[in-house]
C-alpha cells in the first residue's frame, strides 16, 4: 500500500471537510481501515482451511461452507469500504475544478480580472450540494452493508458449532469454525464503528442545513433592514424638499408701517 498517496489524498479530503467531518475521517481511517488492513484479514484468513466437518464424504466440507459463509466478511468490509471513502474524493475533485476554472479565467482576461469564486474551497452553490450528496450517500452505503451483513448471516453471533444437512452430506453433519469468539467480537467492532459514521454523517448534514438556513435568513433579514434603511432615508429626503419647496411658495407678510400702527 502506497502510504504517501493515501495521505496526500486524505489530507485534501481533510482539508476541505468540516469539524464533524474530520472525526468521521479519523474513525473511518484509524477504527476501519487500520483494523481491516492489520487484525481482519488475519481472523478470516483461515477461515475456509479451519471450517471443519465431522465427515469425510466428498463436497460435504464445501457445500456447507458455502451454505453458512456466501460472502466472506473480509470481501465484504472491503466493498464497504471503498463504497464509502471514494465518495469524499469528489469534493476534493470539485474543488479542482473549480480551481482550473479560475485559473483559465485569469488567462484569458488578466490577472486582475473578477474572480469567478471568492473561496474555491468555500462549500458554496454546488460544492455545497457535492458535499451534501456524498454524506447521504455515506449513509446509504453504510446501512445497507450492515443491513447486508445482518441479512446473509443472520445476524452478528458465531456459533461454535453449525448443523449442516445440505446435499450431498449423507445426514445432518457438525460443523466447527475457527475462532468464533475473536470472529464474533471484530464483527460487533466493524457494525458499531460503522453505525458511528452514520451518526456523525447525519449531524453534519444537520449541521450544513442549519449553518445554510441560518445564512438565508440572517440575508434576508439584513435586505429587508437595509431596504427599510433606505425608504426611511428616502421619505425624509423627499419631506424636507417638500418643506423647502413650500416654503419658498409662500409669499412673506410686510410688517405694517410704523404710522399705521399708531393711527
Amino acid at each position: 500500500m502506497n502510504w504517501a498517496f493515501l495521505q496526500g489524498l486524505l489530507s485534501g479530503v481533510n482539508k476541505y471537510s468540516t469539524a464533524f467531518g474530520r472525526v468521521w475521517l479519523s474513525i473511518v481511517f484509524l477504527f476501519r481501515v487500520m483494523v481491516f488492513v492489520v487484525a481482519a484479514e488475519k481472523v478470516w484468513g483461515d477461515e475456509q482451511k479451519d471450517f471443519k466437518c465431522n465427515t469425510a464424504q466428498p463436497g460435504c466440507h464445501n457445500v456447507c461452507y458455502d451454505h453458512f459463509f456466501p460472502v466472506s466478511h473480509v470481501r465484504l468490509w472491503a466493498l464497504q469500504l471503498i463504497f464509502v471513502t471514494c465518495p469524499s474524493f469528489l469534493v476534493v475533485m470539485h474543488v479542482a475544478y473549480r480551481e482550473d476554472r479560475e485559473r483559465k479565467n485569469r488567462l484569458k482576461h488578466g490577472e486582475n480580472c473578477r474572480r469567478l469564486y471568492k473561496n474555491t474551497g468555500k462549500k458554496r452553490g454546488g460544492l455545497w450540494w457535492t458535499y451534501v450528496l456524498t454524506l447521504v450517500f455515506k449513509i446509504v452505503v453504510d446501512v445497507t452493508f450492515v443491513y447486508l451483513l445482518y441479512r446473509i448471516y443472520e445476524g452478528y453471533d458465531f456459533p461454535s458449532l453449525i448443523k449442516c444437512s445440505e446435499k450431498p452430506c449423507p445426514n445432518q453433519v457438525d460443523c466447527f469454525i475457527a475462532r468464533p469468539t475473536e470472529k464474533r467480537i471484530f464483527t460487533i467492532f466493524m457494525v458499531v464503528t460503522s453505525l458511528v459514521c452514520v451518526l456523525l454523517s447525519c449531524i453534519e448534514i444537520i449541521y450544513l442545513v442549519g449553518k445554510r438556513c441560518h445564512e438565508c435568513f440572517t440575508n434576508i433579514h439584513h435586505s429587508r433592514h437595509v431596504m427599510a434603511t433606505a425608504s426611511g432615508q428616502t421619505g425624509s429626503l423627499v419631506e424636507a424638499n417638500t418643506l423647502r419647496l413650500t416654503g419658498k411658495g409662500t409669499p412673506e407678510t410686510p410688517a405694517p408701517s410704523y404710522s399705521v400702527a399708531i393711527a
